[in-house]
């Protein structure tokens, strides 16, 4: 898989755990700890975009 391909998935799977997020966020009995899993996920991700771009420019 090219790394554009790769950075591409990554950025749907932010885009679909942003979208958990707000789901969860939109129940009044939301569970908090899965919340900041889910964060966390996203953050995982973003850094893991933000690393890959970095790789692809410098190449």
């Amino acid at each position: 898989m090219s790394l554009e391909a790769h950075i591409g998935e990554l950025r749907d799977k932010h885009r679909s755990l942003e979208a958990e997020i707000e789901d969860e966020l939109a129940h009044p009995s939301s569970d908090d700890l899965r919340i900041a899993e889910l964060k966390r996920q996203k953050l995982r991700i973003k850094d893991e975009i933000a690393r890959l771009e970095a790789e692809l420019a410098a190449a």
